[in-house]
C-alpha cells in the first residue's frame, strides 16, 4: 500500500484581495502540475484514490492527473497531520494491498507529515511546490515498516 503526497504546483501570490483558498496556479505552476502528473501517470497502479484540499490550487494540481479525484476538507489549510491521516486512513488506507492513495495538498503539514512518518516525530521539513513524496507500507518480519520510495520535485523533470 502506498501513499503519496503531492503538493500544489506554484500559485499566485496572496494579496490580500482574494480568499486564500480561491488562488490559482500561475502558468508556472500549470505547467509543474503537467510535468509530475505526466511523471506519476507513467507509475501509478490502476488502483489509485486521489483525495484533494477544497482550495482551487490544489485542484487545478490534482486536475492534471486525468483521474477522477475527491475534494476532502480534512486536508485543506489548516489541517494537521491528524486530519491528514485520518482522510487517509492510515495504515490500513482507503485503497486495498496494491492500491495508492495520493493527498494532494499544503505546506507545512505535508512536510510535517513526511517528518512524521519517516522519524516519528513531527518536524517542519520542506516540500516545494509541486513535489511529491511517495511512501510505501509493508510488513517485514511481522513488524510494519514505512519506506520512503522516493522524493520528485517538479523542477527535476
Amino acid at each position: 500500500m502506498d501513499l503519496i503526497l503531492w503538493r500544489h504546483a506554484e500559485a499566485e501570490d496572496g494579496d490580500g484581495r482574494m480568499p486564500d483558498a480561491k488562488r490559482r496556479l500561475t502558468a508556472r505552476g500549470e505547467k509543474q502540475a503537467r510535468k509530475m502528473a505526466a511523471w506519476l501517470n507513467a507509475r501509478l497502479p490502476k488502483q489509485t484514490v486521489v483525495l484533494v484540499s477544497p482550495t482551487e490550487r490544489t485542484q487545478q494540481t490534482a486536475h492534471a492527473l486525468g483521474l477522477p479525484f475527491e475534494i476532502e476538507p480534512r486536508i485543506g489549510i489548516g489541517a494537521d497531520c491528524a486530519d491528514l491521516l485520518a482522510a487517509a486512513g492510515w495504515p490500513s488506507l482507503k485503497v486495498s494491498r496494491g492500491g495508492t492513495l495520493i493527498l494532494v495538498g499544503h505546506q507545512p503539514t505535508l512536510g510535517r507529515l513526511a517528518a512524521l512518518l519517516l522519524s516519528g516525530v513531527e518536524a517542519d521539513w520542506p516540500f516545494k511546490k509541486g513535489a511529491v513524496w511517495w511512501f510505501s507500507r509493508r510488513t517485514r518480519e511481522g513488524e510494519d515498516q514505512i519506506v520512503l520510495r522516493t522524493v520528485m520535485g517538479a523542477d527535476l523533470l
